[in-house]
């Protein structure tokens, strides 16, 4: 059985669900970003357990259709910019639509709809945030930064980093105390 989980965009998120499922005695086959799968048909006292338990720690079960795609949208695009070694060579578009088996135009216009953002939008918003990371680690030139997120230039990096955060690449670099946003908020 397959359980849907909202705000679940990090490691921390998994084992901290794991260890609800453990405690109320389930047993998971998978957990990834954003969805469980467990061993049992869970009744629904467990479900509303599971519910209350997650609400706890700032997540939610999820049982709408939209919700649930809005969200495996979310976490496809939080995994490919935050987790993965290397984003896909393919066009975005024909990655999310193989990744969730629907058409791009209909997730781009539900996610839209939903979210008051395109899911373009989204992803740079995401980017950038790993482009804030990268800059902190200090461990990656502005041009191996911008390789390994697939900008075309440093200086389209640096256009779209201005942009969404008013700062220069290298601005951002200086500064002592750099923000970051938690990937649950952006």
């Amino acid at each position: 059985m397959k359980l849907y989980i909202k705000y679940m965009v990090s490691t921390r998120c998994k084992i901290l669900v794991k260890e609800e499922l453990k405690k109320l005695g389930l047993h998971f086959v998978n957990v990834d970003l954003g969805v469980v799968e467990i061993m049992e048909n869970i009744t629904l006292l467990q479900r509303d357990q599971i519910k209350l338990a997650l609400l706890k720690s700032g997540l939610e079960l999820m049982d709408d259709r939209k919700a649930i795609l809005i969200e495996k949208i979310q976490n496809v695009i939080i995994e490919m910019v935050h987790y993965a070694d290397e984003l896909p060579r393919t066009n975005f578009s024909d990655y999310l639509s193989e990744k969730l088996n629907y058409d791009y135009t209909y997730l781009a216009n539900i996610f839209s709809e939903t979210k008051g953002i395109t899911i373009e939008h989204f992803m740079i918003l995401h980017k950038i945030e790993a482009v804030k990371e990268l800059i902190i680690y200090d461990e990656l030139t502005f041009s191996e930064i911008a390789w390994k997120l697939h900008y075309s230039s440093v200086a389209h990096l640096s256009y779209q980093f201005k942009k969404i955060t008013g700062l220069t690449p290298s601005f951002f670099r200086s500064l002592k105390h750099k923000k970051r946003n938690t990937l649950e908020d952006v």
